[in-house]
């Protein structure tokens, strides 16, 4: 009978073999969490009942795991057990994991207030002679926002042959969709200001130096990624943006910004890449309330202009 760790591992080791280095990190993350429930012995697939799955949810929860993290580590545990049945190695149980979380929940608000969006857009007078990473930083969070919320790992991984005049095409790394962004003035000087100018390096940026694929590429990524978040919070505190500054918050305020300019989520969802509009929607949903609030003051106070007295 197949055993559950030892099986997780051998998938793990196959999509590190296949280049699939993030996702592999994923699957290894949530096996540690899995060892760290069951105490490290193994166990077979039969073992896994809604009741099993239940306590490794709350044994989550007790080590301040995140309901996102919760619902990470499920979903890869799933699809574990999903190839275990098709490989017929476990038998298959119809909404085992039913009872426990498997969603996306927006925890926290990522996206900046337009005032705080104005400060870094407007830095640059601020930052004139302070520390030139953090400069750096703020250009490729102002060029990523500029390129509809790109992702810090395409940005990473651009290629001198994506761009061609000031239009860049590209492939999603995460979902495979095809993306084409025409660049705006703005981010065609930021692009020529870092553009990699080593001739024998096939990357647009300086992030990466190793061959694409490779697990030296993704280290230097990660290391890339590293860097610029910590520069990111840095430039946060110093312009004093109460929202800690990532990677993901220049996605997050493209999406929201669009929103609030009436764009419908399906147009943002085809201009990210998202797999489905379903994945936007969660971006959004902090948002929904928000914006459903100021339509009701809106219409609460219309009927009082036009009423021209108290309404109680």
């Amino acid at each position: 009978m197949l055993n559950v760790l030892t099986f997780m591992k051998e998938v793990a080791d196959g999509l590190q073999m296949g280049g699939n280095f993030g996702t592999a990190h994923v699957y290894r993350s949530s096996l540690n969490a899995i060892i760290a429930y069951c105490g490290g012995e193994d166990f077979t697939f039969n073992e896994i009942t809604p009741e099993w799955l239940k306590g490794f949810e709350i044994h989550l929860r007790k080590r301040k795991c995140s309901w996102n993290t919760v619902s990470t580590y499920m979903r890869i545990l799933r699809a574990v057990y999903n190839r275990a049945v098709d490989n017929n190695e476990a038998k298959y149980i119809p909404r085992l994991f039913r009872y426990v979380y498997t969603g996306t929940r927006a925890e926290h608000q990522r996206a900046l207030e337009t005032g705080d969006v104005e400060k870094i857009f407007a830095g640059l007078i601020l930052l004139f002679g302070v520390n030139p990473a953090m400069q750096r930083a703020r250009h490729f969070f102002i060029l990523m926002f500029l390129m509809r919320g790109m992702p810090f790992v395409d940005l990473a991984y651009l290629r001198k042959s994506d761009l061609h005049g000031n239009v860049i095409t590209y492939r999603r790394r995460k979902t495979g969709r095809p993306l084409s962004v025409t660049l705006t003035n703005e981010a065609m000087r930021i692009v020529r200001m870092y553009m990699n100018q080593d001739v024998h390096s096939p990357y647009l940026f300086s992030f990466l130096r190793s061959p694409e694929g490779t697990m030296e590429a993704y280290r230097e990524y990660q290391l890339a990624l590293r860097s610029f978040n910590r520069q990111l919070l840095i430039l946060g505190e110093f312009l004093g943006i109460p929202n800690r500054l990532s990677s993901y918050t220049a996605r997050h305020t493209w999406a929201t910004t669009a929103y609030y300019c009436e764009v419908h989520p399906g147009i943002i969802s085809q201009a990210m890449g998202h797999s489905s509009i379903t994945v936007t929607e969660t971006y959004l949903k902090p948002f929904q309330n928000k914006k459903i609030d100021e339509a009701n003051k809106l219409i609460i106070d219309f009927i009082k202009r036009s009423s021209n007295c108290a309404i109680v």
